[in-house]
């Protein structure tokens, strides 16, 4: 009975509820396992491990106390401005707005680490110190809090910098090691050496980045299991049989590395594993590797309880525990069915099935998370980890040996980062071939697909319950995604018109779709990378890999920062705007195609950007949509004078702010709805309350990405 695995359920367990839900729904789960306890109580089989469970909640829920008493420096700090110093830990990483950086604040007030965000471009290295002043407030997150950093800072004013700190041995050996990988390699390998060895991927190109994520294999460029395995073979190659030496050296390399690393959960986690099995062979001892996995996660969450939110634990430890609980039987299972006699095509078979039953496995509950996190689900991932993952393995290799020879002599080391870069270059041109596969990834934000990974699941749970052939399992999958595609490629095919405002947090991203022709109208947002995702995704779970045409009504960040990436990611036509694009637009424009009509009106010739911002008005048979950009009242009075038609729907100007929507406009157009693009709790204050009574008092139906997400408006 694996006692220390069922503990650590019922503690991880609590802590997973503590640090996502409020207080009243730990205490009922507690009140509902006590309750199913007392039913199974005289069943033999169910007493110890619901003990043990509970016990292990129990000291869940002690230990995740005592560790908030710890956070209160963090409790004080939380919502101010304060006054003090902060030393960075690390270099500085690029941002869409500038740096972020884990540092370590002092103020009068307390002590903590935080993740401080800078608006300046350049990169600034570990142990630089600012003082000034800092705005604080609790990452509500969670993406940082899983490393400890449970407050955000931004400046105040100005920053005075400091003197240099003392850097640790690990920061500074890992800002050698990245120097000199730069060196050595050139620049079509480097982003990904320095992503393969150190987790380091600011380099690394938006297009590459995208193909990873759509092969599923974008784990290779963040430091997990993966790299920790592939170190720890090489050092016991080295070590051959001598196992005392084997420990010797492997234990404090792997600490080294993992600290360089940035000491992310999965890499903690695979570490710890290795280690208790080198440890097993030194005092003959069985290696258990549920028992082992169990040891990591509590090691892991006794030093941060609220690493259970970071997403890296959730991915290593999922993956981990689909392998060992499904890879071996799916392993057996193609074994029963072929295996053949010769020596040399049993081994090649034996790696084949070893490679597509850990993926397989892997993939049990990374699948679910990946479609949780990031919308979306890679088809082909196993085929790509197949081809894929042995020339990762030896670039590995061969990235240490490049960084070895380098720092002995830099021409050794260029030698060697050539060959490795062919296998890097290899890998490259594998994931981005495979990613240009239309069917590569499916995306969540199509209710089919969506509708269809529930179904998996729980055809899988039916599955295994009661052990039905694997083949009618794929084969009912493959048929349900097969519908799930289809009705989400040809509904918009069979609707006369469709307008989408993307949620691109606070920005604008509008697609127009009509006879088979698809247009978009701006592509920013909070962010370059949610926007272009937004729009990426979106087209690509209805079917759409070409945009006909885009339309940038103005050059603010919130409306164009996402189109370069986006222009990266997929085809597009003619790129429409008032500078740097394919067509100037500097008087009335008309696009014409079936019984649908687009046209862009010029801004005014003087003023502001917004002023001289593009509107775009849609007309697909009797219909009239009408986009304003960003437009004060004295453009949309130009705009007016124009001539416009009444409109069905009217995309707010300014994102609602009281500069735009004026009476002129909605008296002369009447729109019946009025959708918003806003992000949520914006700094703006947008929408403002007087555009909201102003459209109310005309009549006009209100809807606001920030309340009801994307929005579709068909027809």
């Amino acid at each position: 009975m694996r006692y220390l695995a069922w503990f650590t359920l019922g503690f991880c367990g609590l802590c997973t509820l503590w640090a996502y839900l409020p207080l009243w729904s730990v205490a009922t789960a507690l009140g509902l396992l006590g309750l199913f306890l007392l039913v199974f109580w005289k069943k033999n089989e169910f007493r110890r491990i619901f003990l043990t469970v509970l016990i292990g909640i129990l000291a869940g829920s002690l230990w995740f106390s005592i560790y908030q008493l710890g956070l209160r420096d963090v409790q004080a700090l939380d919502g101010r401005t304060v006054a003090g110093t902060v030393t960075f830990l690390e270099d500085s990483r690029a941002t869409a707005t500038g740096q972020s950086v884990r540092c370590r604040l002092e103020a009068e007030e307390g002590r903590a680490t935080v993740r401080l965000f800078l608006y300046s471009g350049e990169k600034l290295k570990a142990g630089t110190t600012y003082s000034g002043r800092f705005r604080l407030r609790r990452d509500a997150t969670g993406n940082y809090a899983g490393r400890g950093e449970f407050l955000t800072a931004s400046p105040v004013g100005g920053l005075t910098e400091g003197p240099t700190a003392v850097v640790p041995l690990h920061t500074r050996l890992r800002s050698t090691i990245l120097d000199l990988l730069d060196e050595v390699f050139p620049s079509d390998t480097a982003p990904l050496a320095r992503g393969l060895l150190l987790g380091d991927t600011m380099d690394v190109p938006d297009s590459l980045n995208v193909a990873l994520k759509r092969t599923g294999v974008r784990h290779v460029v963040a430091v997990s299991g993966l790299h920790v395995s592939v170190l720890c073979v090489l050092l016991l190659v080295l070590c051959g049989r001598r196992k005392n030496l084997a420990i010797f050296l492997c234990l404090p390399v792997m600490l080294l590395f993992v600290l360089m690393a940035g000491a992310t959960p999965s890499a903690i986690r695979a570490a710890i594993m290795v280690s208790l099995m080198l440890l097993a062979g030194v005092v003959h001892r069985e290696y258990d590797p549920p028992t082992a996995l169990a040891f990591a996660v509590l090691c892991i969450l006794l030093g941060n309880p609220y690493a259970v939110r970071s997403l890296s634990f959730q991915l290593s430890v999922g993956s981990v525990a689909g392998i060992l609980a499904f890879s071996q039987r799916i392993f057996r299972y193609f074994q029963g069915k072929y295996f053949p006699k010769q020596k040399f095509a049993r081994k090649c078979l034996a790696y084949f099935y070893g490679s597509v039953s850990v993926t397989m496995g892997a993939g049990v509950f990374s699948v679910p998370l990946c479609a949780l996190y990031f919308g979306e689900v890679s088809l082909i991932g196993f085929l790509t980890n197949l081809l894929g993952l042995w020339a990762v393995s030896f670039a590995f290799y061969g990235i240490l040996l490049s960084i070895l020879l380098g720092a002995i002599w830099l021409p050794l080391g260029k030698i060697a980062a050539f060959l490795t870069g062919l296998l890097l270059r290899y890998f490259i041109a594998l994931v981005r071939g495979l990613s240009a596969f239309p069917l590569a990834a499916v995306y969540t934000r199509s209710l089919p697909i969506a509708l269809w990974l529930g179904f998996s699941g729980m055809l899988l749970a039916v599955f295994l319950w009661h052990r039905r052939r694997p083949v009618v399992y794929a084969g009912a999958c493959a048929l349900a995604l097969a519908i799930a595609i289809a009705f989400s490629w040809l509904t918009p095919l069979g609707e006369n018109y469709r307008v989408t405002v993307l949620d691109v947090g606070q920005g604008q991203c509008v697609v127009l779709q009509s006879a088979g022709r698809t247009y978009l109208v701006d592509c920013g947002g909070s962010t370059g990378q949610k926007s272009a995702d937004a729009a990426m995704e979106y087209l690509y779970s209805i079917g759409i890999f070409r945009i006909d045409g885009m339309i940038l009504t103005h050059p603010d960040a919130d409306h164009i920062n996402g189109a370069a990436l986006l222009a990266g990611r997929m085809p597009i036509g003619e790129t429409y705007g008032i500078a740097d694009t394919d067509v100037l637009i500097t008087q009335r424009t008309e696009i014409t195609f079936a019984d649908c009509k687009i046209t862009v009106f010029p801004g005014l010739t003087s003023g502001t950007d917004n002023e001289k911002s593009l509107s775009v008005l849609f007309q697909p048979g009797k219909r009239a949509i009408l986009i304003t950009g960003d437009r004060t009242v004295a453009g949309e009075n130009a705009l007016v004078a124009a001539g416009l038609p009444n409109l069905d729907y009217l995309v707010v100007g300014h994102h609602g702010s009281d500069t735009s929507t004026g009476e002129t406009l909605l008296s002369a157009t009447r729109p019946l709805c009025a959708v918003i693009s806003v992000g949520a709790n914006n700094r703006y204050g947008h929408p403002d309350q007087t555009v909201l009574d102003r459209l109310a008092a005309y009549g006009c139906t209100v809807l606001r990405t920030d309340q009801n997400g994307t929005i579709i408006i068909r027809g």
